[in-house]
């Protein structure tokens, strides 16, 4: 069952007083981050959402292990289009010479402007090795990672992304955040649910504030940014640099645009139509089949599918077909049928798009709660992930 809509948030600021962020020798206009999501933020999706808009724009997660060993799906996650201008990546290493030999080759290659290291993912595959969400608990070993990748990384600025814990019982938000800073990164992201929540509550902005209050080097919010409005009223209120977007970009790559305007204090233009979103939609289908192939291309517009069409009243029988295309040019036939004037539905800018899991216990090595030093490596299969949930 779909997650019910969330309910319209205070009016915002109308504008937010934010400077550009600054990633050391890298700045960044307006402070906007797209965030890691598997299966969704490869090229052609960063391609799009680039147009709308500045920002920094992330791949996907990256296995270390894997891209050091010239897995080929890490290897094609790690790549970017030639016009993709700065190049960002995020990390995932739960060893801290996989780290550092991922990031020597990053950076040796000059392939990258910027790394993020993944400590945020809650996926059960990644969190039951130790990964993800899991890892800040044992302190010694993410120093160890964060350490090796900024010693590897040189002039590249590194960020870390993570959530408030394991659970709420187990935070180590404020505890990895210190630790980052000391080692020399260049902001922290903070996702403000802990791997338990995965996507359910409500983010808790709170934490955000506090961890503003904590550290001195620049914080980035994520969570429950559906629209431009909450962008602003999450630096208003937690007076973090910038934020992080995730699910809110869903069949919404136009968001990087209002979000555009926002930071600029500008009036945000107009939703675009049934027309346009359909436009849209064909440009993506077709950009992944350029990049995947057709058969590959078209099975990854279809998760896209219902998330640019949420909210217009197309019909069952034409979101089932296009789920079924086989060629682009059978879904731009099906897409040629839909009444282009019909206006975006403003009732659904608040919908959740994307991952709405319900909170679960989170899924951990045997005896992972019993001490935060680590000392001894993880399991094999910890290294061997090379995506994340």
């Amino acid at each position: 069952m779909s997650a019910a809509p969330l309910a319209p948030a205070a009016p915002p600021p109308t504008r937010a007083s934010v400077d550009p962020l600054r990633l050391h020798d890298l700045e960044v206009w307006p402070p906007v981050v797209l965030a890691p999501m598997a299966g969704v933020t490869n090229v052609p999706f960063r391609t799009l959402c680039r147009r709308y808009g500045g920002g920094l724009y992330v791949s996907e997660m990256v296995g270390a292990r894997g891209l050091v060993e010239g897995d080929a799906t890490s290897q094609l996650k790690a790549s970017f289009a030639p016009e993709e201008d700065p190049r960002s990546i995020q990390l995932y290493a739960v060893d801290p010479d996989d780290a550092a030999r991922a990031t020597a080759l990053l950076v040796g290659e000059q392939r990258v402007d910027h790394i993020d290291l993944n400590f945020g993912c809650p996926a059960p595959k990644v969190t039951r090795h130790g990964g993800g969400a899991a890892l800040p608990w044992r302190r010694d070993l993410y120093a160890a990672i964060v350490a090796a990748t900024v010693r590897h990384a040189g002039d590249v600025p590194v960020t870390v992304k993570t959530r408030l814990g394991i659970d709420d019982e187990h935070h180590t938000y404020l505890e990895a955040a210190r630790i980052a800073q000391d080692l020399g990164v260049a902001a922290v992201a903070l996702h403000a649910r802990t791997a338990q929540d995965r996507y359910g509550p409500p983010a808790d902005w709170r934490h955000i504030t506090r961890l503003v209050e904590a550290v001195d080097l620049p914080v980035l919010g994520n969570g429950d940014i559906w629209e431009a409005a909450d962008a602003l009223r999450m630096v208003d209120q937690t007076g973090c640099a910038g934020v992080v977007i995730g699910r809110g970009c869903l069949g919404r790559p136009w968001l990087f645009r209002d979000l555009q305007a926002a930071f600029a204090g500008e009036p945000l233009p107009p939703s675009p139509d049934l027309g346009q979103v359909a436009g849209l939609l064909t440009e993506h289908a077709e950009l992944l089949v350029a990049a995947f192939g057709t058969y590959t291309g078209l099975r990854e517009i279809r998760k896209h599918t219902s998330w640019y069409l949420q909210g217009f009243p197309v019909g069952r029988t034409l979101r089932r077909s296009l789920n079924l295309v086989e060629s682009l040019d059978e879904l731009r036939t099906l897409l040629a049928e839909v009444d282009r004037d019909i206006p975006f539905d403003e009732d659904m800018r608040r919908q959740p798009r994307g991952h709405t899991t319900r909170p679960k216990k989170v899924a951990l090595p045997h005896g992972w709660l019993d001490t935060r030093e680590h000392g001894v490596p993880l399991g094999a299969g910890a290294a061997v992930v090379i995506s994340g949930g």
